[in-house]
């Protein structure tokens, strides 16, 4: 199997350094070859190495049209739009795509490029950089010279070529924006900002916190500090990526299943208000000040919580103290927790309780009246079960 046809391979099975690396030595052989650099501009791409991706889909338009091949004009004017899109280059995209377009209305995956570089542009200001077009039909790249292809096939493995693509512009303080989303093992985080120097970027990752640092061009300095986080993270297992575009922090939660409700959580002094019961079995939540107005469907309207728990308190014993209790001490250590809860919380929390319990099937119990009253609970059943009606 020759180097192409390795790159080939290790492009269709997602190992793209591996594709690199062999389209690489394939160039050194062939410099010329347009298919080479549609594919290494892929597979750049697809690691995140969009200047890299840019640079070869150029060299590819410039030698397809020194061809004179419509098919091949289009596979590398196709891969070159969809580069200049990772780059938020909006409406270079766009003119790009339509030259792909006119030569193949047909292609399978144009229509769904055009789509998302619209839902990019939407509401962005008509002043906006990513709205400014700068590029032409055929792009003023340097090709690689014979003699460097040559001096490469010595060494048997080519460095990218330079095309020396434009300078990413610096996101304005004001414009840096931040995203997140998780699953059960780890937070994704992501700011949002383009040029950030790498050498002189600080990402600290801390048990409880996390610190991003850099210089920026219309401030002296841009800082973005989340402290403390919602629940702790493992620094040692959690990292951070500096693109052209963004900031990328991977942080690995200490306690793997704990749902965040939000990045940040309380201070170190009410630690003890997080919820402890984990989320797969039942869902607890704080308690808030005012129980709003909540929808229902049930036929005989809707209930009124606060006669329920105070029927459910009825049905109880007092103690010695004068507390209530329930009429019954029996069941496993589980019940017994929860009728402890029931008894020394507040008439809002029970009432809360007892929608919760009730509208779920038993199995979402929330403390928290703000979360609850204004929506029908609906139920969430253990993994690996299925809720049923009866």
């Amino acid at each position: 199997m020759d180097q192409a046809a390795r790159g080939a391979a290790a492009l269709a099975a997602s190992n793209y350094e591996e594709a690199i690396s062999q389209y690489t030595k394939a160039l050194s052989t062939n410099p010329n070859a347009v298919d080479y650099y549609i594919k290494r501009s892929t597979a750049y791409q697809r690691s995140a190495k969009y200047p890299e991706a840019l640079a070869d889909a150029e060299i590819a338009v410039v030698l397809a049209h020194k061809r004179a091949r419509r098919e091949l004009i289009k596979d590398a004017q196709l891969r070159r739009g969809i580069a200049l899109f990772f780059h938020e280059r909006y409406a270079d995209a766009e003119f790009v795509f339509n030259i792909v377009k006119k030569l193949d209305d047909k292609e399978k995956t144009l229509h769904v490029w055009i789509g998302k570089v619209a839902a990019k542009t939407i509401d962005l200001p008509e002043d906006d950089e990513r709205r400014k077009l700068s590029c032409k039909e055929v792009p003023d790249v340097e090709l690689p010279s014979e003699k460097a292809q040559e001096s490469s096939k010595v060494e048997a493995k080519a460095e990218p070529v330079s095309t020396s693509p434009k300078p990413v512009v610096p996101t304005p303080a004001n414009k840096i924006k931040h995203d997140w989303y998780q699953n059960s093992d780890k937070v994704y985080f992501t700011l949002l900002a383009k040029g950030v120097p790498k050498d002189k970027a600080e990402v600290l990752i801390e048990k409880d916190s996390l610190s991003i640092s850099f210089p920026i061009q219309d401030a002296s300095d841009f800082g973005y500090t989340l402290d403390p986080f919602y629940a702790s993270v493992d620094p040692s297992q959690s990292t951070f990526r500096i693109t052209p575009t963004k900031i990328e922090v991977t942080l690995k939660k200490e306690t793997p299943g704990v749902r965040w409700h939000g990045l940040e959580g309380v201070d170190n002094a009410s630690q003890e208000e997080k919820p402890t019961i984990p989320t797969n079995d039942v869902v607890c939540k704080n308690a808030s000040d005012r129980p709003p107005a909540y929808p229902t469907s049930s036929k005989t309207g809707a209930k009124d919580w606060d006669k329920v728990a105070k029927d459910a308190l009825k049905s109880g014993k007092k103690t010695e103290h004068g507390a209530m209790d329930m009429e019954e001490e029996e069941g496993d250590e589980t019940t017994r927790f929860f009728r402890t809860l029931y008894k020394d919380a507040s008439p809002e929390t029970q009432r809360a309780m007892m929608k919760s319990y009730s509208e779920s099937g038993g199995t979402v119990l929330s403390t928290d009246w703000k979360d609850v009253g204004s929506k029908t609970v609906v139920p969430e059943p253990p993994e690996g079960m299925v809720a049923k009606k009866y």
